[in-house]
């Protein structure tokens, strides 16, 4: 069951490397395509696996990458075909018979997988995805759906993959090693300059819009769809949302997971998921037509080994855990005490960091709001959403505002919780009640644990410096102060948590 290269042709004929594994069986088999930019050779222990589960499985170097040869637009206009013609070629083949065709994958293998399930009906359509930690495009990977630059990231990500045949996963951590304020410089579309090498996709990566595209065509499907997500994952609320508006038979997991799938702290063992043994079983399930027609969805209770069902809307079937929305005034003893910044200035040339937890302390002047809560009287389950709205005004045109959550535990060591940001165009210094999505927690927070939370103008260098002239921040080269200040009487953070503890098997739960 080892791996064999073969060249599947393009609608084109470019050749696509192509890593094929039959199982040691006769056929016919069903078939797992993935098609990816990171390099089919990672998969082989994958398709090893599939094959072992008696599927036929296919990775692929996307056009333009490693072993595939071409120019490769990310996220371009190939990807559907080329997705299209690899399924229709499975298909033709005498091991598969003419059977059915899983599309899978990851990120940006997510995305090829959810582009040719979209397609146009035919033989190049799958008949089930796979769609884990999807990046869903450039406008989601490249934005906050309220609009602030994800720059850190991207900038890791095409100083590493963009414009080239191969990948040079440490680039950006070399160039940072040389310039530590490589990020810092403007503009924002000058990096490839700082990088040394040429990156002619960069500059566009910022104009590509509207995000929702894949989610809107999702909705007119009827493929069943497995979406696989991370609650510390940066696209988990894609993951929600594809979910959500899938037309289709879907099923959610949303486990303590970064982008990689992949838990960050030893106490989230507790809660961990054969993830192939899931997905085989699913597989199987989707082609054989026995999942329900409907949406159900697990998520964790991270460090607890609990996971709660979750379904769309408001409807609770038997055995359904129970939650509800619990509101942390920032002006009752209960909630939120403000300690300082109830006026603050934002100063993108000092702005607040995403790599630093430490938060001033003293008579320094304040560059955020910062408020505690008491210490929690019980543990507290939290599986859902939360929010923050907040009354504040800023005195400049253009202003972003961030709010991070921190779980403090009793030795007062800080864990990320819960962060989002919005970007505002509100008439300067007029007090404005603002909505900041925080995601979707999946937390058990042990006794003793207290809730810090930052509002701040800035997010740097997770996200783009606001300049607070108005201008676009990826072209500005010029920054400027905010003030702003946050009134505590109606401001308050909004939090799901779990009322009634019924928890489910995720397995089972998503497989029926």
């Amino acid at each position: 069951m080892n791996p064999a290269t073969v060249y599947v042709p393009a609608p084109d004929g470019t050749p696509l490397a192509t890593d094929l594994c039959l199982p040691d069986a006769p056929g016919p088999h069903p078939a797992v395509v993935i098609r990816t930019p990171y390099g089919r050779t990672a998969h082989q222990a994958e398709l090893r696996g599939w094959a072992a589960h008696g599927f036929a499985a296919l990775a692929q170097d996307v056009r333009g990458r490693h072993g595939s040869p071409g120019t490769w637009h990310p996220y371009g206009k190939h990807e559907e075909g080329d997705g299209a013609a690899t399924v229709a070629w499975a298909r033709e083949q005498t091991w598969s018979g003419g059977g059915p065709v899983v599309a899978a994958g990851s990120s940006y293998a997510a995305h090829c997988a959810l582009v040719t399930a979209l397609g146009a009906p035919g033989d190049g359509r799958p008949d089930a995805v796979i769609a884990a930690v999807p990046a869903l495009g450039l406008a989601e990977t490249a934005r906050e759906p309220a609009g602030p630059e994800r720059l850190r990231a991207r900038a890791g990500w095409w100083a590493a993959h963009g414009d080239r045949p191969d990948s040079a996963p440490d680039a950006l951590a070399h160039a940072l090693a040389a310039d530590p304020r490589l990020l810092e410089h403007l503009p924002v579309t000058r990096l490839a300059d700082r990088l040394g090498r040429a990156l002619p996709s960069w500059p566009g990566l910022w104009d590509e819009g509207p995000r929702g595209r894949i989610v809107l065509r999702g909705a007119a499907s009827r493929l069943p769809l497995l979406a696989v997500g991370g609650t510390r994952d940066p696209f988990a609320e894609d993951t929600v949302a594809l979910w959500s508006g899938w037309g289709g038979p879907a099923r959610l997991l949303l486990g303590p997971w970064g982008h990689r799938l992949t838990a960050d702290r030893p106490e989230f063992a507790a809660d961990r998921v054969n993830l192939g043994a899931l997905y085989v079983r699913w597989a199987h399930a989707a082609l054989a037509g026995a999942l329900a027609p409907e949406r159900r969805g697990v998520i964790t209770l991270g460090g607890s080994g609990r996971w709660h069902r979750v379904r769309q809307g408001a409807a609770r079937g038997p055995g359904e855990a129970s939650t509800r929305t619990t509101t942390w005034a920032f002006d009752a003893p209960t909630g939120l005490r403000l300690l300082h910044g109830a006026e603050f200035t934002a100063d993108p040339v000092r702005p607040v960091r995403s790599d630093d937890l430490a938060v001033p302390a003293g008579s320094a002047p304040a560059d955020r709001c910062l408020l505690l809560s008491p210490p929690l009287p019980r543990p507290l389950d939290l599986a859902g959403p939360a929010t923050a709205r907040i009354h504040a005004a800023a005195d400049t045109p253009g202003a972003d505002w961030a709010v991070r959550l921190t779980a403090l535990d009793p030795a007062g060591r800080a864990e990320p919780l819960a962060f989002g940001i919005v970007r505002r165009a509100d008439p300067p210094g007029e007090t404005v009640e603002i909505t900041v999505p925080l995601g979707t927690l999946g937390r058990r927070l042990p006794a003793g644990t207290r809730l810090r939370a930052e509002i701040a103008g800035h997010h740097f260098p997770a996200h783009a410096r606001n300049p607070h002239t108005g201008e676009n921040p990826v072209t500005a080269t010029r920054l400027t102060p905010s003030r702003r200040a946050v009134t505590a009487r109606g401001s308050a953070l909004h939090l799901t948590v779990v009322a009634r503890r019924r928890y489910v098997e995720p397995v089972p739960e998503i497989c029926r």
